[in-house]
C-alpha cells in the first residue's frame, strides 16, 4: 500500500490575504472553514485550497506547477473567472476523451487550474 493518499492542500501565495479570502470565497462559494490572521482554507470537494502571504515569500514562479480544481461545466467557469477578474493563462483544451483543461491566473498572480474529467472520481484509497 502506498504512503501517498493524495493530493490535500493546495496552497496560493498571495499579498493581501483579506482581498485574497474575498475573492476566493465568491469564487468557491463557500466560506473558509479555517480563517486566521496568518493562514486560510477551504475545503473544496475535500481538498484544501489554502491562502497564505507567507508563501508569497517563496513562489518566485507561479507557473512552475498547475494544480487543476475539478469542475461539472468548464465553459461556465471559464465565464465566471473571466467576469471575477482572473485572466486567461491557457485556453479550454480537449486533450483527449473530452477531458477538459483550461489555466487563469488570480488576480494575486497565481495560475489557477480548471479541469472537466468525467473519468476521475476521487476517492478515499486508491487500488494499486
Amino acid at each position: 500500500m502506498s504512503q501517498f493518499s493524495g493530493v490535500q492542500s493546495v496552497i496560493y501565495g498571495v499579498t493581501d490575504l483579506q482581498e485574497a479570502k474575498a475573492w476566493y470565497t465568491t469564487l468557491l462559494e463557500t466560506e473558509p472553514y479555517f480563517d486566521a490572521e496568518c493562514y486560510v482554507g477551504f475545503n473544496v470537494g475535500g481538498f484544501e485550497l489554502g491562502l497564505d502571504p507567507s508563501a508569497r515569500n517563496v513562489i518566485s514562479r507561479a507557473d512552475g506547477v498547475v494544480a487543476y480544481w475539478g469542475v461539472t461545466d468548464i465553459a461556465a467557469q471559464v465565464e465566471r473567472m473571466s467576469e471575477l477578474g482572473a485572466r486567461l493563462h491557457g485556453e479550454i483544451v480537449d486533450v483527449g476523451d473530452g477531458i477538459l483543461m483550461a489555466s487563469f491566473l488570480d488576480p494575486f498572480g497565481n495560475v489557477f487550474g480548471l479541469i472537466q474529467n468525467p473519468y476521475f472520481k476521487p476517492s478515499q484509497e486508491s487500488s494499486n
